[in-house]
C-alpha cells in the first residue's frame, strides 16, 4: 500500500499516462487486471481554463478506475492553478502536473519537459497548486532536457520542498524521446534522496521486469506504458503468450464493449484498433483476417469474425 497524501494506492504497479491511449475504457481494463490506480491522458490547462468540451471529455472516468489522477500540462502559473481548481469539481483523487512530455509542440512552448528548464518556476507552480487544492498534487518528470542538463536531482528536490506528494520519473531526457534505454540508476538516485513516494517508468516489458526494477531501484511503484497496450495482463503477472485464444478474445471484446459505451459504435471501434493490433499480434487463429480486422468499421462484424475464429478452434480441438 502506497500513501499519496490522504489517498491510499492499493498496489505498486500501474499504467502510465499515454496521450491517445489511456482513455477511460483502457484505464478501466487496466484496473480490472491489476493496475493499482489510473492516470488520465494529459490535458491542456489552456483548454481547460476556457471550458473546452473536448478537453473536459478527456477527464471522464468510471468509478471503478479510482484512485484516479487527472494529469494536466501548461506553462502559465495562473492558468494552471485556475484549471486545477476547475477540474477539482469533477472529484479526482489526485491532480498531476506533467513535466515529462517530450513532444516538440508541448516542450518547446515551455510545457511538459520544458518546465525542467525552469525548476524554480515549476516549484512555484506546485506550491500554488497545493495552496489552491484540498487533494494531493503530484508531478511526472524526465531526467532533464538533454545529456548536458540532467537536472533531475535539483528538480525533484525543489518539487519536494514545494509540497509535491509523489513524483513519477521517466528515465530518459527530452532529447532521447523514447529512444535508447531508460536510466534506472538515475531513478534510483532520486529515490535515495527523496522522502515522497517515487514511481519509476521506462522500458518495463513484463511483470517480472517490474519486480526487478522495483527491487533494484527501491522505488515505491512502477509505471508501465507502451508494453501494456493490448496487454492488460501485465499488471496481473499473467504472461500473454500463455493465454488461450478464447481468453484473448474475451478480453478484447470486453474492451470493445467499453469503447462502444463511451465513444459510440464506429468511433469506439476506431479507437480500439491501436489496442486490437496488439491483442491479436502473433495469433495464428486470425492471421488470415488480420488486415481486415484492423480496417473494420462495424463492431458487430468484428465480433462475428473473432467468434468464428474461436469456434473453428474449438471444432479442431
Amino acid at each position: 500500500m502506497i500513501r499519496i497524501g490522504s489517498v491510499e494506492i492499493p498496489g505498486w504497479l500501474a499504467m502510465s499516462p499515454m496521450a491517445g491511449i489511456s482513455d477511460s475504457p483502457t484505464r478501466t481494463m487496466a484496473r480490472r487486471y491489476g493496475s493499482a490506480f489510473s492516470y488520465t491522458e494529459f490535458v491542456s490547462t489552456d483548454s481547460l481554463a476556457v471550458g473546452s468540451k473536448k478537453a473536459l471529455s478527456l477527464l471522464r472516468f468510471r468509478e471503478e478506475e479510482r484512485p484516479i489522477t487527472f494529469q494536466i500540462f501548461g506553462n502559465k502559473l495562473e492558468i494552471i492553478v485556475d484549471a486545477a481548481k476547475r477540474i477539482r469539481e469533477l472529484n479526482p483523487d489526485i491532480i498531476d502536473l506533467n513535466m515529462g512530455c517530450p513532444a516538440r509542440n508541448v516542450s518547446m512552448r515551455g510545457s511538459g519537459v520544458g518546465l525542467l528548464r525552469k525548476p524554480i518556476y515549476a516549484g512555484k507552480i506546485i506550491e500554488e497548486m497545493r495552496k489552491a487544492l484540498d487533494i494531493p498534487v503530484t508531478a511526472k518528470i524526465r531526467l532533464g532536457w538533454d545529456d548536458t542538463s540532467r537536472n533531475y536531482m535539483e528538480v525533484s528536490k525543489i518539487l519536494e520542498e514545494s509540497g509535491v506528494m509523489a513524483i513519477s520519473v521517466h528515465g530518459r531526457t527530452r532529447e532521447m524521446g523514447y529512444s535508447g534505454k531508460a536510466d534506472w540508476d538515475a531513478i534510483a538516485d532520486i529515490k535515495s534522496e527523496r522522502k515522497v513516494p517515487i514511481f519509476g517508468n521506462g522500458d518495463v516489458s513484463s511483470y517480472e521486469e517490474a519486480v526487478r526494477r522495483k527491487e533494484e531501484s527501491k522505488v515505491d511503484g512502477v509505471l508501465v506504458g507502451r508494453n501494456s497496450i493490448g496487454n492488460p495482463w501485465i499488471f496481473s503477472n499473467i504472461k500473454k503468450e500463455d493465454l488461450s485464444f478464447e481468453e484473448i478474445v474475451s478480453t478484447t471484446l470486453s474492451h470493445l464493449q467499453l469503447m462502444r459505451e463511451t465513444f459510440g459504435d464506429k468511433y469506439g471501434l476506431i479507437l480500439l484498433r491501436k489496442h486490437l493490433v496488439r491483442y491479436i499480434q502473433s495469433r495464428k487463429e486470425v492471421e488470415p483476417k488480420r488486415l481486415e480486422l484492423l480496417k473494420m468499421e462495424d463492431p458487430e462484424k468484428l465480433i462475428q469474425i473473432l467468434q468464428e475464429a474461436q469456434n473453428s478452434l474449438s471444432l479442431v480441438s
